[in-house]
């Protein structure tokens, strides 16, 4: 049994779904700043494009190989391709982390069958592809993150299909987590409380915004408020390296916004 494996990000290669932007733009940076050889960047439209080349452009100032690479992870076919593709770049990851979502706040009432089809094929069927490539693809002693959301954590009104189609991602981290354990691999979720990013103001009315920025035990002392980017990174870090033990766990990072 071989139980000494470097568990440190020095020489791995990461593949970061949603790593144009955000958080996962600061991931693909931070984890280069930390030794990572190299980063796959994808992103998903052309929107993102110069995001990602951006983070790419940083990756490399930091001394990592890196490329951006496109694709609507909603096809299965096409994430089989991103891992292709980030093969073929950077070689087979050792670290892949997917922080691809859509939020939607609304009552059930008012969502359409076409917008949870949306809400489920983003948030819950791009992560399952995600997951089983990850199984397929990364190497040996690998680390898989999937991020999901505090709200898992809550009992509240309007995200029903947002947290509702991140709640099964739960249990495939843990069936993941057993099935590829036998290869040293650890799989984790990770929910932030609500960041202080594009991706929250976009959807908060300004007294849901005063609220989410009070609502944290330790609300008072943070920048806004609201989780930052800046402490969910470091925690991320250590579970695709030294935190390697910590697998099949959802862990919510949130200064106190909700509790499981």
């Amino acid at each position: 049994m071989a139980h000494f494996h470097n568990h440190g990000i020095q020489g791995k290669v990461v593949l970061i779904a949603g790593g144009a932007k955000n958080l996962g733009g600061q991931l693909a940076r931070d984890l280069a700043a930390h030794g990572a050889a190299a980063v796959a960047v994808h992103y998903n439209s052309d929107a993102t494009r110069e995001a990602a080349e951006a983070t790419v452009a940083a990756v490399r100032q930091a001394g990592a190989e890196a490329v951006a690479l496109q694709a609507d992870l909603t096809r299965a076919a096409a994430v089989e391709q991103l891992f292709d593709d980030a093969a073929a770049h950077v070689g087979r990851p050792d670290i892949a982390i997917n922080t691809v979502g859509k939020v939607l706040k609304k009552s059930i009432l008012d969502i359409s069958e076409a917008e949870y089809d949306e809400m489920s094929a983003v948030n819950s069927k791009s992560a399952f592809f995600f997951l089983k490539e990850a199984g397929r693809r990364v190497n040996d002693t690998g680390k898989i993150v999937t991020l999901v959301t505090s709200l898992l954590g809550a009992f509240t009104p309007f995200y029903s299909c947002y947290a509702g189609t991140k709640a099964p991602v739960e249990h495939f981290t843990r069936a993941a987590a057993k099935e590829f354990g036998t290869r040293g691999i650890s799989v984790t979720a990770v929910g932030p409380g609500p960041m202080d990013t594009p991706f929250f103001y976009g959807q908060e009315s300004a007294d849901a915004q005063a609220y989410h920025q009070s609502a944290a035990a330790l609300s008072l002392f943070s920048k806004k408020g609201l989780t930052d980017v800046e402490d969910v990174v470091p925690f991320i870090r250590h579970l695709v390296s030294e935190g390697w033990w910590i697998t099949g766990q959802t862990i919510l990072i949130n200064g106190g916004y909700t509790t499981k």
